[in-house]
């Protein structure tokens, strides 16, 4: 968000959660992009606060963490304190949820294999309904394929980046009975290393598609303590998971932080991930 929107979004955020009975003496900005995830001190809330074009994704977010915590899985839950739904003020959509202290250690990929068996267990055991994964491909490739929204990405690059989000979602999508309720973009920013445990954030994400999907997003160790995956399939969801985050990077309204760097970056890692699965 843009300094102004930024103001903005941490006082609704900080009036929120004073309204509900929640002290509030400071804001630290965690995260910033297109929403910011703030904490709440010294009551020690962490504060989603999103646009309102948003608000759909963060009910949905809600949702999902309810259904989750019902059913023990690893995942972030919302604040205990206050009602479990998005609350609206000053044109955000704000959620609260319990903040957890994290260790500085990195996860160890078994652990974060099991973190994922009982993530996927959990996930097979609730009732909702999510977009498939090629949903979100054709939303990428959209953005490709229009140079409106994408007029700097170079011609030889869109027709990579064409050809491997279309490709490769259909091959994978091939592989339907598979098929369940995934996290969506479990990568390690994603998973917390708190005294509970490894814990999943950022649960808007949520649709279906193979398991493989989801392990793709984290470290390439970690996929071989997931037992029975396969991991010919974990490479192409790697390239494909490379080639959506290099569309959203191509496009005009992009802002993620860094982003010349990651443009360059994000096309070497799919021609790396297709040179690996024998595809470039």
């Amino acid at each position: 968000m843009e300094p102004l929107q930024l103001r903005r979004a941490v006082e609704a955020g900080r009036a929120t959660a004073s309204e509900l009975g929640l002290q509030v003496d400071d804001v630290v900005v965690i995260h910033n992009s297109d929403r910011v995830a703030l904490r709440l001190v010294p009551c020690d809330v962490l504060a989603r606060v999103a646009p309102l074009g948003q608000l759909a994704d963060s009910e949905f977010e809600v949702a999902v963490a309810r259904r989750l915590a019902d059913v023990g899985a690893p995942v972030a839950e919302l604040d205990p304190r206050v009602e479990p739904r998005v609350f609206l003020r000053d044109a955000f959509a704000i959620s609260l949820w319990t903040y957890y202290e994290t260790a500085q250690s990195e996860i160890a990929p078994a652990a974060y294999a099991d973190a994922f068996l009982r993530h996927h267990a959990a996930l097979r055991q609730i009732d909702l309904d999510a977009p498939h994964f090629t949903d979100r491909v054709a939303v990428a490739l959209g953005e490709v394929n229009d140079r409106e929204k994408s007029p700097e990405l170079p011609e030889s690059d869109r027709e990579l980046l064409s050809g491997t989000l279309s490709g490769l979602s259909a091959a994978i999508s091939t592989e339907n009975a598979r098929d369940q309720l995934l996290h969506g973009e479990p990568h390690p920013g994603n998973l917390l290393n708190t005294r509970r445990g490894p814990l999943f954030v950022d649960l808007a994400t949520c649709c279906r598609g193979p398991i493989e999907f989801d392990l793709a997003h984290a470290p390439e160790e970690v996929g071989k303590h997931y037992e029975g995956a396969d991991h010919g399939l974990i490479h192409q969801c790697r390239a494909l998971n490379w080639a959506m985050f290099s569309a959203w990077r191509w496009r005009e309204a992009d802002q993620m932080p860094d982003r010349d760097h990651w443009r360059v970056a994000g096309l070497n890692h799919v021609r790396a991930a297709l040179d690996r699965c024998g595809l470039d």
